[in-house]
This record gives structure tokens, C-alpha cells and sequence, in this order.
């Protein structure tokens, strides 16, 4: 019997301490826009009261109210939002909560433990647990009749319901290592990772208020090449192609599902945050060379990423 019980005391040892570490910085979020009122989390990640969230939370809002787990209810601005990310940064007009410590996605890996904590149907400080299911995964985004993708994201069986969006993803040390971003259904939880890629969004955002970024129009998921390939071209992975937005660049382009792109420019594309730092400003309006593998062979196109103006 006690060796049943163990492994379970070590599993929630881990869950209660990274609980205790990340709820005093997480709080309930109520927003009051044009569109009506929503809710969601938000979590604090400086000691001068900076938070983040989902920029689906914060949509059309410019204020709103901050509820922690003591019970203190501070108010808030926006400061910036970023729909291709779903990111914001929001600043709490008192600074009284503890800051969670930012930590590295990079890191996960698949069946790690993680540990989401948010306000799910109202219910605030409210924590779950599970894996991460998978790594690297793209979402359509709807904004009216436009569709964005969000790329990259981490794939969790951790519960996640209404109002978690904005919330910490944590790992066994109490690291936020996600914001949670939506619920996909059937157990499918889905997280905007902690990267150097979000690290520099959440800095601009925090600074400008806004992302200038380039915009290609395609999504997709990490691929090994081929050994033809890979000894030719001196890498072993490239993105394949799993979504193309019609009249986007990509797709003026030429470029295709199942295409696998392998380089941008000098960059070699082996990993889906290469294409996405790529973006972040210096490829809008130029010229850029794309190589992708096509039928077993290699394919050079032009496409010229435009700037993409978001609202939020």
C-alpha cells in the first residue's frame, strides 16, 4: 500500500507547491468594451504590477478590474495587445501582488507535468494538472472574417474551461512557461508558449504598445527531412506547410500544402520560431527568397511579407 501512496504524495507534493507559488500572481479579470463584458486571468510577471493575458480577454477593452486570490481588487489598463500571438500586456494600477517568474517553453518536453491555475467559470484560483500532450502546434484564429494563425502552441490534457484563457501554464518548479489560450475540446488544452520568440512580443508590447511585424500566411509543424535532403542542405528538420491563408503572401507566392520549407532568406527555417523572429520586422515589404522541398525536389519562390496592422 505505502508503495502506492508514494509516487502519488511526490506528485502532489510538486502540484500544491507550484499551486502556492502561482496563485498570489494570478488574478481574475473583468473587462468592460464596446463588445460587452468578458472575463478571463491574467498573471503578473514584474513587480511593478506589468500582467499577462490573452489578447482574446482583453478585445476591444481598454480597462478593467483585477481580483487576486487574498481578495484585493486592483484596476488595470491595456497596453498593448496582439492577436497573431494572443498576447497582452495589461498594468495594474496598484502593485501589490507578487510577480511569477517567467520561464523557458524551449525546455518542455512531452509528458512533462505542467500545472494550469486561472478562474474557470468564475471561480477563482482555481488549479489543474496534467501533461504536455504535444509541442509545436497551430490554431486558427477568427477575427471577423479574417483568419490568423497562432503558432507554436503547446498542446495540454491539463482542464482547462471558460475563463482559464489568460492564465499561468506552469512546470514543476512554479516557472510560468505558457499563457493558456483556449479550450479545443475532448480533453484539449492549448497554451501561447514562454520563448525568446514572446519573450520579444511581450517586450514590445510592453514598450509600444504594439507588435510591427511582417506577415507570411502559412503555418506549420516541424518535419525531419529526408537523408537526401538533410546531408544536401546541412539540416535535419524543415517546416512542413499545414495551412496556407488565400491572398496571403505565401499564398501568392506559390506556396502549397506540403510544401516543406526549409530556408527564408539566410535562415535556415528548422524550427516554426526561426520563421516567426523572421517576422517580427525585418522582412516587411523586402524581397524574400523561400527554398521548400516539392515532390523531392527543391523550389525557390518569391514572396514580399506584408506589414500586419492588428487591433488587438
Amino acid at each position: 500500500m505505502a508503495v502506492d501512496e508514494e509516487p502519488l504524495d511526490a506528485y502532489s507534493r510538486i502540484v500544491t507547491s507550484v499551486a502556492a507559488r502561482l496563485r498570489p500572481s494570478v488574478a481574475a479579470l473583468s473587462v468592460v468594451g464596446p463588445r460587452g463584458s468578458g472575463a478571463g486571468s491574467a498573471v503578473v510577471f514584474t513587480a511593478d504590477g506589468f500582467m499577462l493575458t490573452s489578447a482574446h480577454v482583453v478585445s476591444g477593452g481598454s480597462a478593467g478590474k483585477a481580483n487576486f486570490s487574498d481578495g484585493t481588487e486592483e484596476a488595470f489598463d491595456v497596453i498593448g495587445a496582439d492577436s497573431l500571438s494572443d498576447l497582452a500586456v495589461l498594468r495594474a494600477r496598484g502593485a501589490g501582488a507578487p510577480a511569477a517568474e517567467l520561464g523557458d517553453a524551449d525546455r518542455l518536453q512531452i509528458g512533462q507535468l505542467v500545472v494550469a491555475v486561472g478562474n474557470p467559470m468564475g471561480l477563482s484560483g482555481s488549479v489543474t494538472a496534467g501533461v504536455v500532450s504535444a509541442l509545436g502546434r497551430s490554431i486558427p484564429a477568427r477575427d471577423g472574417r479574417v483568419t490568423r494563425l497562432i503558432d507554436d502552441v503547446i498542446q495540454t490534457d491539463a482542464a482547462l474551461n471558460p475563463g482559464n484563457s489568460g492564465g499561468a501554464l506552469g512546470d514543476a518548479s512554479g516557472r510560468v512557461v505558457g499563457v493558456n489560450t483556449a479550450v479545443a475540446g475532448y480533453g484539449l488544452g492549448l497554451a501561447v508558449p514562454i520563448n525568446p520568440t514572446t519573450r520579444q512580443i511581450i517586450s514590445e508590447l510592453t514598450t509600444n504598445g504594439r507588435v510591427r511585424r511582417a506577415w507570411l500566411g502559412v503555418a506549420g509543424l516541424p518535419i525531419p527531412l529526408p537523408p537526401s535532403f538533410a546531408e544536401r542542405l546541412g539540416q535535419k528538420v524543415g517546416m512542413r506547410v499545414v495551412e496556407v491563408i488565400p491572398g496571403s503572401p505565401a499564398g501568392l507566392a506559390g506556396i502549397y500544402l506540403g510544401d516543406v520549407i526549409v530556408s527564408a532568406g539566410d535562415t535556415p527555417i528548422d524550427d516554426v520560431q526561426k520563421l516567426q523572429r523572421l517576422m517580427l520586422g525585418t522582412a516587411i515589404g523586402t524581397r524574400l527568397p523561400i527554398t521548400v522541398i516539392r515532390r523531392n525536389a527543391l523550389v525557390d519562390v518569391i514572396s514580399v511579407p506584408t506589414e500586419l496592422t492588428l487591433s488587438g
